[in-house]
């Protein structure tokens, strides 16, 4: 990408990358598939490509591998409009892949080859651009990036300089729009209570949370979508949203929640919803829109990766997700 340091990104995310080799044939087994299509995956990546597609500038840290998924990696992002210069190259271990299989509607397994680690676990506080992360108009991290070391206390190190200079009375400064998402994978963890701990400690520095009502119970121990809400805001984040698959989404403030239904549509691979979801979040937070357009916005742009069957590459564009959007709403005034 165009180098240009002088100009903050909209949107700086730290998480995930890797190369998702999903199978060409729906409905079957590892064992039985005959083709595959290899794809830029990892969350962080794909929540960054789907706000760029926004028409957000975008930003990704995170680790590669010096072989050749780590150059498709590299290349990938900034095909697909995301800046690459945070994306650091690590020796030791390869680019992560991943491998699904996909029997809709709703049975995705996920196979993750990233043991004993992975490049985007290597990224060390001394690393970060301290300055790209201050002057980000949205700062998006995932649960994951606090499953090991070096990356738990690069995380750390980014919200402390980011929330340098803001003035609250918690017991850590928070900017605007310092986003958690929740995303808990229990396979890059030692224990839950190891997990639940590392969330506990980075929701004081965040002023969004994301999850779904299982991320939400490691969180703060409780699955009902308005009792964790209700957790979360009380360990000081701003907003709080809490996905609840066929029941829609809440989005909760201390002033107001708003409950938006999910969009229908015929689920082919359900595994990008939640990022897709998270690129149209940010959109609706730069620009400030109400909360219930910006999670009706959110579903939309779930439900249409849901409906294709790679992640990355499926990212839909403003106009096909204000579309769904806008004929969900008008289907729902009609009921």
């Amino acid at each position: 990408m165009t180098d240009t340091p002088n100009q903050a990104f909209d949107v700086v995310a730290i998480g995930r990358s890797g190369v998702d080799v999903y199978p060409l044939q729906v409905g079957v087994g590892l064992e039985h598939v005959e083709s595959f299509g290899k794809f830029l995956g990892g969350s962080a990546a794909n929540v960054s490509v789907a706000a760029a597609r926004l028409g957000n500038r975008a930003a990704l840290i995170s680790g590669v591998g010096d072989d050749p998924f780590g150059r498709f990696v590299r290349n990938e992002l900034a095909r697909l409009g995301v800046d690459n210069r945070f994306v650091t190259t690590h020796g030791e271990y390869p680019t992560p892949v991943t491998f699904c299989e996909i029997f809709p509607p709703d049975d995705f397994p996920l196979y993750f080859y990233r043991k004993p680690s992975a490049p985007d676990l290597q990224v060390r506080a001394d690393e970060l651009d301290l300055d790209a992360v201050r002057t980000a108009r949205l700062y998006w991290s995932t649960v994951t990036g606090l499953s090991e070391e070096p990356s738990r206390s690069a995380h750390f190190a980014a919200w402390e300089a980011r929330g340098a200079s803001a003035a609250t009375g918690n017991q850590h400064s928070r900017k605007p729009l310092t986003v958690l998402d929740l995303d808990y994978r229990p396979m890059f963890w030692a224990t839950p209570a190891a997990a639940t701990e590392q969330v506990q400690r980075a929701l004081q520095y965040v002023t969004v949370a994301v999850g779904n009502r299982e991320e939400c119970e490691i969180a703060v121990g409780e699955t009902n979508p308005h009792r964790a809400a209700d957790a979360l805001l009380d360990l000081g984040v701003e907003l709080a949203i809490v996905k609840q698959g066929p029941r829609g989404v809440l989005g909760k403030t201390r002033h107001s929640a708003v409950t938006v239904p999910p969009n229908q549509v015929d689920v082919i691979n359900g595994l990008g919803a939640g990022d897709a979801f998270g690129g149209s979040l940010i959109h609706g937070l730069l620009h400030d829109w109400p909360l219930e357009k910006t999670l009706r916005y959110a579903n939309a742009a779930g439900a249409i990766v849901a409906s294709r069957l790679e992640c990355s590459t499926a990212m839909p564009t403003a106009a096909e997700v204000a579309d769904l959007a806008e004929q969900t709403a008008v289907e729902a005034v009609n009921v």
